[in-house]
């Protein structure tokens, strides 16, 4: 496969995986996790044992046959089947491909608890469980989805957990269901881009709409500007929404509530320019790669500093400038000092809002 020296997570994990040891590993995009956890999988299993003995949750259907893939390679020479099962795909092809009983399931968990409310898949004989890029899973509507086939799964499993940020749920999953993981952390020094200006406003919680509304009055119409606005749960993007289209601005939603139709009608317009505004949640935060976003505003702020950074990412593309403003509420204060530790005190400026401006 042209292997020739382990990545840094590979490193690490590959040995406590083989030992048998839960593991919980933070590592970006692209540094070769899926080898991480697919080759301990292929070392680990029984080919020919007649039941799937692995399961991988992804949060995508293109990663569900990405890692379907790797690991189908790892385990060529050991004749052992891997099957992937997304939606968007007729679940009759993957009834036929079940039928050979495979070792390996990678699958999202929404087609993966359709299978095993049908009794196609049964998971009381996996060994390894793995949730891959757990975060956006999170992000994408999936948190009671995780944990309803964890809890099908044995309680003997081993569990492996490989996420870029680690929030409150994710961590919840870990005391729920890991066994004194070992914890591995790589490439997570992630630096903020210097083209980004960074800014501040404190503002009580119930004038955050009013707060909005005065920045996005504020940002130029030169040049087609893009603005995108951060709510952390779907209930606030879907009401901040309604009030500002209320007022005429040109807005749409994103979360993982919405209908794939409607997710994918939203992104559309965003990425060819006709949607000026978007709201989401952290859904959009990986993945949006569109250079005309000129302002990222935090409505609420994210749960950690690492979330922060890639927030306010997603504007200043390609060499660009960008601008981005976090409203700070009653609740904010302490992780608002942790990002000025990250950033830098004098990065971090204080914009003053008219709202509390003595008349």
């Amino acid at each position: 496969m042209g292997y020739e020296t382990p990545t840094g997570i590979q490193e690490l994990a590959i040995p406590h995986l083989l030992g048998g040891r839960d593991v919980v590993g933070q590592a970006q995009t692209g540094s070769g996790k899926t080898a991480s956890f697919g080759i301990p999988i292929i070392e680990r299993i029984t080919p020919g044992g007649g039941a799937i003995q692995a399961i991988v949750l992804v949060p995508t259907r293109e990663l569900s046959t990405q890692v379907a893939d790797e690991i189908a390679s790892i385990g060529r020479t050991r004749g052992v089947g891997v099957v992937p099962v997304y939606g968007g795909q007729p679940i009759n092809k993957q009834l036929r491909l079940l039928e050979n009983r495979p070792e390996v399931l990678v699958g999202t968990p929404g087609r993966v608890m359709d299978h095993i409310s049908r009794g196609t898949v049964a998971l009381n004989n996996v060994r390894v469980a793995v949730l891959d890029e757990a975060d956006r899973m999170l992000d994408i509507g999936f948190a009671d989805d995780m944990e309803w086939i964890l809890s099908r799964t044995p309680r003997s499993r081993q569990t492996a957990l490989f996420s870029a940020t680690v929030p409150g749920f994710v961590r919840k999953l870990i005391r729920r269901y890991m066994d004194d993981p070992e914890w591995i952390r790589i490439g997570l020094e992630i630096q903020t881009v210097d083209e980004v200006d960074q800014y501040y406003s404190e503002i009580a919680a119930r004038d955050k709409p009013e707060g909005v509304r005065e920045i996005l009055n504020e940002v130029p119409n030169e040049g087609s500007p893009q603005v995108l606005i951060f709510c952390e749960m779907q209930v606030g993007v879907d009401r901040l929404v309604r009030i500002l289209k209320r007022d005429g601005y040109p807005i749409e939603g994103l979360h993982g509530g919405m209908s794939q139709r409607d997710r994918d009608s939203s992104m559309r317009s965003f990425r060819d320019g006709s949607l000026s505004i978007l709201v989401s949640t952290n859904l959009a935060a990986r993945g949006i790669d569109i250079p005309s976003i000129t302002h990222v505003i935090n409505y609420d702020m994210p749960e950690n500093v690492e979330e922060y950074v890639h927030r306010i990412g997603r504007t200043a593309r390609m060499g660009r400038k960008g601008t981005a403003i976090s409203l700070i509420g009653e609740w904010d204060v302490e992780l608002l000092e942790k990002v000025k530790k990250k950033v830098g005190v004098d990065r971090l400026k204080v914009r003053e809002t008219r709202l509390y401006v003595k008349r």
